[in-house]
């Protein structure tokens, strides 16, 4: 049989981009990889390689009323040179990291697709090779928007993304590795050419304008970026297909709109959201008797025409009448109340309320050794501080059962996370390991700023000494098609869902601890972006001032009397041998007898974990004693615990013995020990040092002088 003959592969459609972003060489190929998919694009951002692909189906799909785009940030472990930690050693559900990274590249994409699109989009960034010094998110923030762009899915990009730090006061554009580590700010800007269309942040205490400035800067890098991918789009960019639009028939919105309206408008103008829904019913029960024979399908597409009818007065109030659902000013935040110490047996917890959202945070304290791992592509190992977001079905006045977190709930959570993270202590400060829980037991918008106002109260009851009180507080916005707007301070449900953004941020008085925007429009103006920032300072200074610091005026200054005591002490590296013992017999014996945890680290810090101070005094004497060396020329009072022929033995210190030749017992020569000494006499002894074989030698006659 002969061999089977070849001809080499021959990428026809292979094509390489070339552009340098903060230094680095940035290189985009396509044509080569996945070409079944609708765009493709490998991108090198240095030796970061990211695959990015979109995918969209061919037809629309039935029922539903909104974009079902998927965005997946796809580590493989492999990238980083690791193997998966775990029983199965491959890769399984996404990290909490590859989550919040898909929710960032998601909520740029999202708003510029067409709103009547209805086809089933998927992104799919797979993480292929780390850099550390060069953002994987990033990479497929870009690659993303490639991908995209040049496939042939309706989307009206591209975008460009960047992230920037402050580094010695420095605004640093894409901070390596050791640059981020020093950085005072993690900024992730995305970008048309026009305007901003996302901003996510963590800072420590950042003020408003160089955060402005921040931004502005990042949208003039990602103005030169676009530059570049118009260039790629232009050369390889396929053209876009035709799609059924999924648009509501405007002759029967308009005529259920002009039979509804001021039933609806009556509906609407309350601030409690149980009588709104209850208003509603009668309404949509009139709507389908009236109309469900001339319009059949009308049933089907109720929930997508109440919406559209509710967003249309909503909005026009807001334009036209300056008017809130609840009555407010646009500056005005809903009322406000806090309390602490409402569950009695948890470390600290805080009840925080804001119109009719409520969140309870409870903080709970562990060892160093109850800091969470992590098995991720970059290297952060563990966290000492946990945030944990729930919002049940009740807390919107739903019934449906409990489930695990999703995306969003992973994603508050962890906003709450990072607002929290500058003004924590130490673990040298407070060596405790930190996780709190916040539980929504009512919604009606901005429960992530919730969640941050009801960890500082948490926090603050638990004894944890913070920095500065954290608020946090959202900004909406409303915008017309002749390009007028209006902002509003802390928004509630309906703003949310019928305004154009969400603009979350917290911070103490210095400045910005973390920023979320979530955008339903093509992007934001410096103006609008500065009125943001002004706005929520201004209503986090109060909500600090007149509600937080008016529950607890400061940290308790002692840690619940449920939480664990902590102690931390020092010991010569060389000795963590003697403390642990063979086979750790030593330091179990120490746990059994006293009850407390011991953690201890390679550099010699033993950290002792007690449920009251004297257990942990009981282990920290027991370790004490084990490394305890005795100072030349210091004079001890110990017990006789042996007597031979040539001397006898004192324990100096507990379980530490040393011996006492018979010539340096007494002053006088004696001829037995017996003369002298019995077993159990108490004496004082002076460490004279190491004797000629190394042994520590004692003497108690030269004690007496």
């Amino acid at each position: 049989m002969s061999n089977p003959i070849s001809t080499p592969m021959e990428f026809k459609n292979y094509r390489v981009f070339n552009y340098t972003l903060a230094g680095r060489p940035l290189v985009i190929e396509t044509g080569k990889m996945a070409g079944l998919a609708n765009g493709s694009v490998l991108c090198r951002y240095g030796e970061t390689a990211v695959l990015c692909c979109a995918t969209a189906s061919e037809k629309p799909r039935d029922g539903i009323d909104f974009l079902p785009l998927s965005v997946d940030f796809d580590e493989r472990m492999y990238s980083a040179g690791k193997i998966p930690g775990g029983y199965l050693k491959r890769e399984g559900r996404p990290s909490e990291k590859a989550i919040l990274t898909s929710r960032v590249i998601d909520r740029p994409i999202r708003p510029l697709f067409p709103k009547d699109l209805r086809n089933d989009v998927a992104l799919t960034l797979t993480v292929m090779s780390v850099d550390p010094d060069c953002s994987p998110e990033i990479t497929a923030m870009i690659g993303a928007s490639i991908a995209l762009s040049i496939s042939d899915i309706p989307w009206n990009g591209p975008i460009g993304g960047v992230f920037m730090g402050l580094v010695d006061g420095e605004i640093v554009v894409n901070p390596n590795a050791e640059q981020q580590k020093k950085s005072d700010l993690q900024l992730t800007v995305a970008a048309s050419m026009q305007k901003v269309v996302m901003i996510e942040a963590g800072a420590n205490q950042v003020d408003d304008d160089t955060m402005f400035t921040a931004i502005m800067k990042a949208h003039e890098v990602i103005k030169d970026l676009l530059g570049f991918i118009n260039g790629i789009i232009a050369e390889v960019g396929k053209p876009k297909f035709d799609y059924p639009s999924c648009e509501l028939d405007h002759d029967m919105f308009d005529a259920i709109f002009a039979f509804c309206e001021k039933d609806v408008m009556n509906a609407l103008d309350t601030d409690d959201k149980n009588i709104r829904d209850a208003r509603m019913v009668p309404i949509k029960d009139a709507i389908l008797e009236k109309f469900t024979e001339q319009y059949p399908d009308l049933p089907g597409m109720m929930e997508e025409l109440i919406y559209k009818i509710q967003k249309k007065i909503v909005r026009r109030w807001l334009l036209v009448d300056k008017k809130r659902v609840d009555g407010r000013r646009m500056d005005q935040i809903r009322p406000l109340a806090s309390e602490v110490g409402i569950l009695p047996r948890v470390h600290g917890s805080g009840l925080f309320t804001r119109g009719q959202t409520q969140v309870l945070t409870a903080a709970t304290l562990g060892t160093l050794s109850e800091a969470q791992m992590l098995d991720g592509i970059d290297s952060e190992t563990s966290k000492r501080y946990m945030h944990h977001y729930n919002m049940p079905g009740f807390s919107t006045g739903e019934a449906k059962p409990v489930r695990s977190p999703g995306r969003r709930e992973i994603g508050h959570g962890a906003l709450a996370e990072r607002s929290l993270i500058p003004v924590l202590p130490s673990e040298e400060e407070f060596p405790y390991a930190i996780r709190l829980v916040s539980d929504v037991v009512s919604s009606n918008g901005s429960t992530s700023q919730g969640s941050v106002c009801g960890s500082t109260l948490a926090l603050m009851d638990a004894g944890v000494p913070i920095k500065a009180p954290v608020a946090g507080i959202s900004c909406g916005l409303i915008t017309a098609e002749d390009g007028s707007w209006d902002t509003m301070l802390d928004i509630q449900g309906l703003e949310d869902f019928y305004g154009d953004m969400d603009f979350k941020v917290a911070g103490t008085h210095k400045g910005i601890t973390s920023i979320q925007m979530d955008l339903k429009i093509d992007g934001l103006t410096p103006e609008i972006i500065r009125r943001a920032l002004e706005m929520t300072h201004i209503g986090r200074d109060y909500i600090i001032d007149e509600v937080l610091l008016k529950a607890i005026p400061a940290p308790r200054p002692e840690v619940s009397k449920y939480a664990p005591k902590m102690t931390t002490m020092k010991i010569d590296p060389d000795k963590i041998r003697e403390v642990i013992g063979k086979g750790g017999s030593v330091i179990q014996k120490i746990v059994a007898d006293t009850g407390a945890k011991i953690d201890i680290e390679d550099d010699g810090t033993i950290r002792i974990a007690a449920v009251n101070s004297e257990q942990a005094d009981a282990a920290k004497a027991c370790i004490d004693a084990i490394v305890f060396e005795p100072e030349v020329g210091a004079v001890y009072t110990g017990k006789v615990t042996g007597i031979k022929e040539f001397g006898c033995f004192v324990e100096y210190a507990p379980g530490k013995e040393g011996m006492v030749h018979i010539s340096k017992i007494a002053p006088r020569r004696i001829e037995k020990v017996e003369d002298v000494l019995k077993l159990g006499d108490v004496v004082k002894v002076k460490y004279m040092g190491l004797d000629k074989k190394g042994r520590p030698d004692f003497s108690i006659k030269d004690a007496l002088n």
